[in-house]
């Protein structure tokens, strides 16, 4: 089945190019066009993708977003006119997995989509349980471990002092890709191409602001990072405190 977006904008001739381009690509677009009632949208179409405006009547995307993001399973992409770096950090620190500033180009839009659809293809088809228990992290041959924390590829879950870590799939995927690259620095241009597929225009904050998710779920102090080190005009560098069972 093709995949399901659903576009949550006001702006009717901004959705109807939208919904016409990206239908071209053999997606399943919907469109939506208030903020107080995208809820019910959503819980109906039960997209693979949500594209979210943030200037919407009703409620603000951000709003959405940070009240959606508990329950609801799929990608969501925020877009706003908007291009201070506050808007994009603010996005993604509610859980959005990507951001695009308008105008949107429709090119440049479509690789976004693509390039989540397609980092999603293996995720789980639900949320991470924080009171289950999954014996199976105990299984050497699947999981990562790094003193304390524990990675599982299998499943996609991970653990900190046996507790288990709610991460979204960007979350989850830019982890892996550190513990994969430990003691290795990575730069934000390797990064970029390994999660979205397209190479780094050297602007977007969007790595950053996933670090920084990152650093707070591993309770790591943002000022003198113990696993996800900056290395300044580089990079990053994933350095855990413990040594690789």
């Amino acid at each position: 089945m093709n995949n399901k977006i659903l576009i949550i904008e006001d702006d009717e001739r901004l959705t109807q190019l939208i919904v016409t381009y990206l239908s071209r690509f053999n997606y399943q677009v919907f469109s939506h066009n208030r903020g107080d009632t995208a809820e019910n949208a959503i819980n109906q179409i039960l997209p693979d993708l949500l594209i979210l405006d943030v200037m919407l009547p009703g409620k603000s995307g951000f709003d959405i977003c940070r009240d959606i993001r508990a329950n609801y399973h799929g990608l969501i992409l925020i877009m706003t006119a908007n291009d201070d770096s506050i808007d994009e950090i603010l996005g993604l620190e509610i859980g959005a997995d990507d951001y695009l500033a308008k105008p949107v180009e429709p090119r440049l839009l479509l690789a976004r989509v693509r390039a989540l659809l397609r980092r999603n293809d293996n995720a789980p088809t639900e949320r991470i349980d924080l009171n289950k228990t999954d014996t199976s992290l105990n299984e050497p041959d699947q999981s990562v471990t790094f003193g304390h924390l524990v990675i599982n590829p299998s499943n996609r879950t991970t653990t900190l002092n046996h507790q288990l870590l709610d991460l979204t799939t960007s979350e989850f995927d830019l982890l892996y890709l550190f513990a994969n690259s430990h003691g290795k620095i990575l730069s934000r241009d390797h990064i970029f191409n390994q999660m979205r597929g397209i190479d780094f225009d050297g602007t977007d904050r969007s790595i950053d602001a996933k670090v920084s998710r990152l650093r707070r779920k591993l309770l790591d102090d943002p000022d003198d990072p113990q696993y996800i080190k900056t290395v300044r005009g580089k990079g990053y560098l994933f350095c855990p405190d413990g040594e690789l069972d």
